[in-house]
């Protein structure tokens, strides 16, 4: 008997599905394959229920003879394994980044004499309503908060995005790329008090109040699934601070992170060009104790931003801080550098790792930004955060589109660099 094989990546059966393992039954012998998590993450979504069940469920299925875990979006090791006779998938993989993976499904099956079949896409009210219901759940608080914490247990490393509206969101949950045959996306969202108080024309002192912070996550929380990780400056007082640790808990916030500096906030990359002052470290233990009583989930992370280096206070301040603030309660340490040369930070994250084979190391390369993720994860880093950088690149272009317009008295000579609104329009899902 021959052997066909298809992969799912699905946590709810619908007719789409059962009329693959119905062609494919028509070949021979079906083996299903379940993307693993680690895979699933990387591939296009979350997976809400464990790997384990999603087995389960595929197994169950009239008409499938064997499941097996595909560790890889890519199919070569599983195609190795099984050699199957035939490979049957959906027509909706032919354009897009998916693209890549069907092209190496075709090459590998030249190689083991096999043949792969599409069906078209099952699109119809009922397919849409389950996906639809599907991102609906994942962006539910109970789900949406306790996913930073499984990412850092299944990634090398958690890469994040900085989001400040609804759109910028959609950008950081919907940008997916295709290299040498893989996809890759970002896997958080960071909501910064600059690029939130920059995107209301205001300074970057706090002045936005958390109140307009809380509407600029809700924005972003309607329209994504990704987890959120809120830049919370100096956290205010620790009796403020209980309850805002509460508010975002609820909202299905994963993280908060809290830097330890007082009195008027001034940005962390002019260091010491303006007037800074640290926090002593018991207070700043304190704010960090107070919060932690104050979360009701395991889920929650408060994560702890140590500015000695900033404010050159010197590796052992540092180093001090770190262990102090982790024995407080911390979920996590940022460290942040001023310096291109990534020379101290690598330091710390060795001489941190040394002592603390656990704790997450949370870092923002944004002037340091000649070093990859892969070099900072070698060094122990669980948490790399792009912060700034669609703020810094949107800027520039919309003067220049302005500056144009104001010169030649109309848009023609602008629209050769902007996106067509019809491509701006199908990043938004209509419900």
């Amino acid at each position: 008997m021959k052997t066909i094989y298809t992969c799912f990546c699905t946590e709810v059966i619908h007719e789409g599905h059962l009329n693959i393992i119905r062609q494919a039954r028509n070949y021979g012998r079906v083996i299903v394959g379940a993307l693993s998590d680690r895979a699933l993450i990387r591939y296009n979504r979350f997976p809400t229920i464990p790997q384990e069940e999603r087995v389960r469920l595929y197994r169950a299925l009239e008409g499938v003879d064997t499941v097996v875990v595909q560790d890889d979006m890519l199919y070569e090791d599983v195609l190795s394994l099984i050699h199957p006779d035939y490979v049957i998938h959906g027509d909706n993989w032919t354009v897009g980044p998916e693209a890549a993976i069907r092209a190496q499904v075709l090459q590998k099956l030249e190689e083991i004499g096999g043949t792969l079949i599409e069906v078209p896409y099952t699109s119809n009210e009922g397919v849409k309503k389950i996906d639809s219901q599907l991102r609906e759940k994942l962006a539910m608080p109970e789900y949406r908060r306790k996913r930073l914490r499984q990412l850092i247990e299944m990634c090398p490393v958690v890469k994040v995005l900085e989001a400040h509206s609804g759109l910028t969101g959609l950008i950081a949950e919907k940008t997916v790329v295709e290299q040498n045959g893989r996809l890759d996306q970002f896997d958080a969202m960071w909501v910064s008090s600059l690029c939130d108080s920059t995107a209301k024309g205001k300074p970057d002192i706090e002045l936005v109040d958390m109140s307009s912070r809380l509407r600029t996550i809700d924005d972003i929380m309607e329209v994504t699934t990704k987890p959120i990780i809120l830049d919370g400056d100096t956290g205010g007082l620790a009796e403020h601070f209980m309850y805002n640790v509460r508010t975002l808990e609820r909202m299905g916030v994963s993280a908060v992170i809290i830097e330890d500096k007082t009195g008027l906030k001034k940005n962390s990359l002019f260091g010491t060009d303006v007037e800074q002052t640290q926090d002593d470290i018991g207070n700043f233990s304190a704010k960090i104790r107070a919060g932690k009583r104050a979360q009701l989930t395991d889920d929650f992370m408060i994560i702890a931003r140590i500015e000695s280096l900033i404010l050159e206070r010197g590796m052992e301040d540092a180093l001090a801080r770190a262990a102090a603030y982790v024995e407080a309660g911390a979920d996590g340490i940022m460290i942040h550098s001023r310096r291109k040369d990534p020379a101290e930070i690598l330091e710390f994250c060795d001489r941190f790792r040394a002592q603390d084979p656990s704790t997450p190391i949370v870092v923002v390369p944004t002037s340091f930004n000649v070093i990859t993720e892969e070099e900072l994860a070698a060094h122990g880093v669980n948490i790399v955060i792009y912060a700034n950088q669609l703020t810094r690149s949107a800027f520039p272009a919309m003067q220049q589109t302005a500056e144009e317009i104001l010169r030649c008295h109309r848009a023609q000579e602008v629209d050769a660099r902007l996106m067509p609104i019809k491509d701006i329009i199908q990043l938004i899902d209509e419900l």
